[in-house]
């Protein structure tokens, strides 16, 4: 294990090649990031298994079961590789590469506070839950049909850590600063009031926690920009205005303490520390 004092954007590159763990300190004057990056592998009965074995193992079982859906938000199927490559030019490896820098501000072990919103089907992140059984977890989303899905999965993979509540981003039911980890993958490209759905996040995440996730960027690849425009933004799935990369990067160092972003493809994938 090779300690190291560091700023998110030295650590995050090496993201591919080793497990992020935190322990965050506050100091007198500002924040402390104690970062710890050990190897990706950890040995159980003489087999080497991995947080990200686990969740791919996960996304690969849904086979006939996954909605349409479920099924290009994972790559899990044929189906699902075709609808994500024609869309987001992205196939299977690359789809691992951004869901895991997307969930790198969650530690291995973690057993904190984390919120998701939205939590959508919970096909990204329920398998991610069974690796963290000591953490508290609250899923939010505004669709009670979304929610609906993803309760029924976490209650069939026994995820007794879990809760659910139905709610609006822009006005969260939680104290100020009382949340250790934020998550939204997937969330801010279709959520109405973005402005108010950055303050709410920030407002209830503790001094030293960690915003991460994920989302649309527009700029960066024409033919995913012309599928917003002319197929989700007529279906609401989307709702303009968008980030690009600069005016996100922009943004979350205007507000964080620390922050990491890289792209894969149209989608931005952040760290960040309050």
């Amino acid at each position: 294990m090779l300690p190291v004092m560091c700023e998110i954007d030295h650590i995050t590159a090496r993201l591919a090649h080793g497990r992020l763990t935190r322990e965050h300190t506050l100091a007198q004057g500002g924040t402390v990031c104690d970062y710890l990056i050990e190897g990706d592998e950890c040995e159980h009965g003489g087999e080497a298994t991995t947080r990200k074995d686990s969740i791919r193992g996960a996304y690969k079982a849904l086979g006939g079961s996954a909605t349409v859906y479920d099924a290009m938000m994972t790559c899990g199927t044929p189906l699902g590789v075709a609808m994500s490559w024609a869309v987001w030019l992205i196939g299977p490896q690359e789809n691992t590469a951004y869901l895991e820098a997307a969930m790198a501000g969650v530690p291995e072990g973690f057993s904190g506070s984390l919120l998701e919103v939205p939590v959508g089907t919970g096909v990204l992140t329920m398998p991610l839950y069974q690796t963290l059984p000591d953490a508290r977890v609250t899923c939010l989303d505004y669709s009670p049909d979304m929610m609906a899905a993803a309760q029924a999965r976490a209650e069939r993979d026994g995820l007794s850590n879990v809760s659910f509540v139905q709610g609006d981003v822009g006005a969260l039911p939680f104290d100020d600063e009382s949340i250790d980890i934020v998550m939204s993958l997937n969330g801010f490209h279709a959520f109405p009031d973005k402005e108010a759905a950055y303050a709410e996040t920030f407002r209830v995440l503790k001094r030293g926690g960690t915003f991460c996730g994920c989302f649309y960027v527009q700029g960066e690849v024409p033919l995913t920009d012309a599928w917003i425009r002319r197929f989700h933004e007529p279906r609401g799935f989307f709702t303009p205005p968008y980030e690009t990369v600069a005016s996100l990067e922009e943004r979350l160092r205007g507000m964080y303490a620390q922050v990491h972003v890289e792209t894969h493809k149209a989608m931005a994938c952040f760290v960040c520390v309050k």
